[in-house]
């Protein structure tokens, strides 16, 4: 790991130390270089703001399970191993997905998998997917992202594993059928 990438965690247990006694939305970025004990200068020089620094850390803990799906995987081994990460990070998922501000996490976990879907399809299957899939696909992932906030900030009772085959039960059939065809599910 290189300096600049070192420098990136070190951030990131900043901010998530922070998160322990502070919500989000009044982190400030001077509390985060304080407990990092960098500059405001250093935090810019690697991220815009706080929810990009979030939306970092959220793209490194998740980009094995969506680097899974992408070598032949299923879908429900990819949300399983999405489920085990945010569940052993639960504090700072919990904290960044009470957020709703510009740029939160929420709007970057549906943004990243609608065109972790999309670019999936693409590639299987030479094309991009028709409106009617991208409509649906787009739906679900909606749907997909506020059970998933619910589940963290503790208002569904389940394991990992029944959270992934509730969201590949919800899977609108076209999708299903999709999926069932490029071998994903």
């Amino acid at each position: 790991m290189g300096k600049q990438e070192t420098m990136k965690y070190r951030l990131a247990q900043a901010i998530r130390e922070c998160m322990k006694t502070t919500p989000v939305d009044r982190i400030t970025i001077r509390e985060i270089v304080q407990t990092c004990g960098t500059t405001r200068q250093t935090f810019y020089r690697h991220f815009t703001d706080k929810y990009d620094l979030i939306n970092w850390y959220f793209d490194k803990l998740l980009a094995e399970s969506f680097a899974h799906m992408g070598e032949g995987k299923t879908v429900y081994e990819g949300l399983m191993k999405k489920f085990l990460y945010i569940e052993e990070e639960h504090l700072f998922f919990a904290a960044a997905f009470r957020s709703d501000d510009h740029n939160s996490l929420k709007e970057h976990d549906f943004a990243l998998i609608l065109s972790f879907y999309l670019d999936l399809i693409k590639e299987k299957t030479g094309r991009a997917p028709d409106e009617r899939i991208r409509f649906l696909l787009e739906m679900y992932c909606q749907g997909s992202i506020y059970m998933t906030v619910k589940w963290v900030l503790g208002g569904l009772k389940m394991t990992p594993r029944e959270m992934a085959a509730l969201l590949v039960d919800a899977m609108p059939e076209p999708v299903r059928r999709l999926f069932g065809q490029l071998k994903l599910l």
